[in-house]
């Protein structure tokens, strides 16, 4: 499921370094699916790749302020 920007940018940064390491823990999931053949769903990769990328890129702009 693709995560809205609108509704993680309010979080506090401690709960979003939470999310991140749980997307990052599923996108590991769907990867090892993914080689042993047991995913049919390919497109959860790319989902799971850009909302880690949402979510760091959140993480950074909220640290440097």
């Amino acid at each position: 499921m693709k995560i809205k920007v609108s509704e993680v940018s309010d979080k506090p940064l401690k709960e979003l370094k939470l999310a991140l390491a749980e997307e990052q823990k599923k996108h590991f999931n769907i990867k090892a699916k993914m080689k042993t053949g047991q995913l049919s769903e390919t497109h959860l990769v790319a989902i799971s790749r850009k909302n880690i990328a949402r979510l760091k890129t959140i993480i950074n702009s909220k640290a440097g302020d």
